[in-house]
């Protein structure tokens, strides 16, 4: 689904990604840890296709295209979703009115007549139902009053409208009490299927106690240093981000 090759980027001339090398298989899912300032967000947003970074070198290949020569209009309607660390707010629309338009112009993109509202009132409150959101919420608008758990309950429900096929969610857990992190968890793994692919970046270990993750990469000054499956986020729960910087040092002067 998804191939990154070498992948470079800076942000306000400051080189942030110093080589990501990363294949996303359909069916699964994928772990990105890593301490502050490791670049897990900015991979994200680099992804998504974030104003602000730019590219220096490298490659990323979505379902045989050029991901980089897309706008960050065109990757949303081709399937890539970005759930944000912090949502914004956007006064004037409500979630009702944001999701029909998101979801009639994905539609569009694919040579569809728009939803009827039958189907999707239906939808949105099939959704809603998933993640546990009340469908009252639905009329306020886009995160404008809501808790951070509310906030991050609404990615989710988007993510659950939208369908998309590659999903990124960028610390999805920060600022979550216990509670509100099953609810979203269970939202995402009702979602997980053989056609979607999940990328969940997070500081902590917890989050993979509820998303099981299938690989599990830790991403050090730039780069993935290290690769393996569920046993590495624990190691990591245990150890702490020091352990894997004293590692990387010595496999550099080694």
């Amino acid at each position: 689904m998804l191939t990154i090759k070498n992948l470079k980027a800076n942000i306000e001339n400051k080189e942030i990604l110093k080589g990501i090398n990363l294949q996303v298989n359909a069916g699964e899912t994928y772990a990105i840890m890593g301490p502050n300032g490791s670049g897990k967000s900015t991979l994200a947003s680099v992804l998504a296709g974030k104003e602000g970074y730019e590219v220096t070198s490298g490659e990323v290949i979505y379902e045989g295209e050029n991901l980089l020569d897309l706008s960050p209009e065109d990757r949303a309607r081709k399937g890539i979703f970005l759930a944000f660390q912090y949502p914004v707010e956007i006064p004037g629309v409500s979630i009702t009115n944001f999701m029909k338009t998101s979801i009639n112009e994905i539609r569009k993109y694919n040579g569809q007549e728009p939803m009827n509202a039958v189907d999707f009132l239906k939808l949105l409150k099939d959704k809603a139902a998933l993640v546990e959101l009340d469908t009252k919420m639905t009329k306020r608008f886009v995160n404008v009053g809501f808790s951070g758990g509310e906030k991050k309950r609404n990615e989710i429900f988007q993510l659950a409208m939208l369908d998309p096929k590659l999903s990124i969610l960028d610390e999805t857990d920060s600022g979550l009490d216990i509670d509100a992190l099953k609810i979203v968890a269970d939202g995402v793994n009702k979602l997980r299927n053989k056609s979607n692919a999940f990328i969940v970046i997070t500081h902590y270990q917890r989050l993979l106690n509820y998303i099981v993750p299938d690989f599990v990469h830790v991403l050090h000054d730039g780069k993935i240093v290290r690769s393996g499956g569920k046993d590495l986020a624990l190691h990591l729960e245990e150890y702490g981000y020091d352990w894997v910087k004293e590692e990387n040092k010595k496999a550099v002067t080694s």
